[in-house]
C-alpha cells in the first residue's frame, strides 16, 4: 500500500481562490506617458529634420561642388573655400557685418538694460511693457521702409527738421559713412523693447531682500546697480548677448529693402552677399561655402561668449 502524496504549490504561483485575478493593462502608464511625449515632440522633430538638418547637410555637400541649379552639381573639393579665402568682397562683408553688430549690440544692450532697470525699479505696469514691446511687433520690412522714407534726403521728415535748424541735409542711406549706422539705428529701435523685456524677466529673479539689505547698508541706486544688479544678472545678460549677436549676424531684410548692399558695398553684409551669390548669380556652391563659414564663425563666437561670461554659473547663492 502506498502512502498518499500531496502536491505543494510551486513558489510564486498563486493558489486558485475562486476570484478572478486582475488583468494586466495592455499599455503600462510609463509607456502611455512615453507615447504622449513622442506625440508632442514628433511634429517639431519632423520640422527640425526637414527644415534644418536636411538643408544644412545639403548645404555642406553643395559647398564642395560647382552648382548653378541648371546642371547637376560637380564635385570640386576645396576650390570654393580657396576662392573664399582670396575673395576681398567676402572679407569686406565680414567686416561690414562686424561693424554693424558692434553698433547694434552696443547701443541695444545699454538702452535695453536701462529701460529694464527703470521698469523694475519704478513701475510694474503691463501697459508700459506693452508700449515698450510695440516696435518689435512691426515687421522688419515695414519698419525699414518707414524709416527709409523718414530719412529720405529730399522729402524725409528727419532731413526737414535738420534743415529747419540750419544744418545741412544728410544722405543717411546714400553716404558710405552713414549707411551702416543708420541701418543699425533702425534695428536698435525695433529690437530694443524685446531685449529689455528679456532683461526685465531676469531682474524679476533677483530677490528683493538683497536690495533691502543694500538699502539698509546705505547703498545708493547706482552702487546697488553696480554691486547687485549687474553681477546677479550676468547669466541672463550672457544669454541675451548670445541671442542678439547671433540675430545681428543674420541681418538681411533691412538691407534688401533699403540699400541692396550699396553705396559702394558699404552695407553689403555677409547674409546679403550669400543671397546675392546664390540667387542672383546662381553660384550655389560658393554661396553654400560662405554660409558654412558663417556657421563656423558664429559657433566659435558663441562658445567664446559663453566661456567669457560664465553663463552657466550664477553669483546668487
Amino acid at each position: 500500500m502506498t502512502a498518499p502524496t500531496t502536491t505543494r504549490p510551486k513558489a510564486g504561483r498563486a493558489q486558485p481562490s475562486g476570484l478572478v485575478p486582475p488583468r494586466k493593462p495592455l499599455i503600462t502608464l510609463k509607456r502611455r506617458e512615453a507615447l504622449a511625449a513622442w506625440g508632442f515632440v514628433l511634429p517639431a522633430l519632423l520640422g527640425f529634420l526637414a527644415f534644418f538638418v536636411w538643408p544644412a547637410l545639403s548645404g555642406l555637400y553643395y559647398s564642395f561642388t560647382d552648382f548653378d541649379l541648371l546642371t547637376a552639381p560637380e564635385f570640386i573639393g576645396l576650390d570654393n573655400y580657396t576662392r573664399l579665402a582670396a575673395d576681398p568682397l567676402f572679407w569686406n562683408a565680414i567686416g561690414t557685418t562686424s561693424y554693424y553688430v558692434a553698433i547694434n549690440i552696443g547701443l541695444q544692450t545699454v538702452l535695453a538694460l536701462g529701460i529694464a532697470v527703470l521698469m523694475h525699479r519704478l513701475t510694474q505696469s503691463m501697459v508700459i511693457r506693452g508700449i515698450v514691446m510695440l516696435p518689435y511687433l512691426i515687421a522688419n520690412v515695414i519698419a525699414a521702409l518707414v524709416w527709409f522714407y523718414m530719412f529720405d534726403f529730399q522729402f524725409g521728415i528727419v532731413n526737414e527738421v535738420i534743415n529747419a535748424i540750419g544744418l545741412d541735409r544728410v544722405a543717411f542711406f546714400g553716404e558710405s559713412d552713414w549707411a551702416i549706422p543708420t541701418v543699425a539705428l533702425i534695428n536698435v529701435w525695433r529690437h530694443m523693447g524685446y531685449t529689455a523685456l528679456l532683461i526685465f524677466a531676469g531682474l524679476q529673479t533677483i530677490p528683493k531682500e538683497v536690495y533691502e539689505a543694500g538699502a539698509i547698508d546705505g547703498g545708493s541706486e547706482l552702487r546697488m546697480f553696480r554691486s547687485i544688479t549687474l553681477p546677479l544678472l550676468r547669466p541672463v545678460l550672457a544669454m541675451v548677448l548670445v541671442v542678439t549677436v547671433t540675430g545681428s549676424f543674420q541681418l538681411f531684410d533691412t538691407i534688401a529693402v533699403t540699400t541692396q548692399g550699396g553705396p559702394v558695398n558699404s552695407t553689403r553684409v555677409i547674409n546679403y552677399y550669400i543671397f546675392d551669390m546664390a540667387f542672383n548669380r546662381f553660384d550655389f556652391g560658393y554661396g553654400s561655402a560662405m554660409a558654412l563659414a558663417l556657421f563656423v564663425l558664429l559657433a566659435a563666437f558663441t562658445f567664446i561668449q559663453l566661456r567669457l561670461t560664465r553663463a552657466n554659473k550664477s553669483d546668487l547663492g
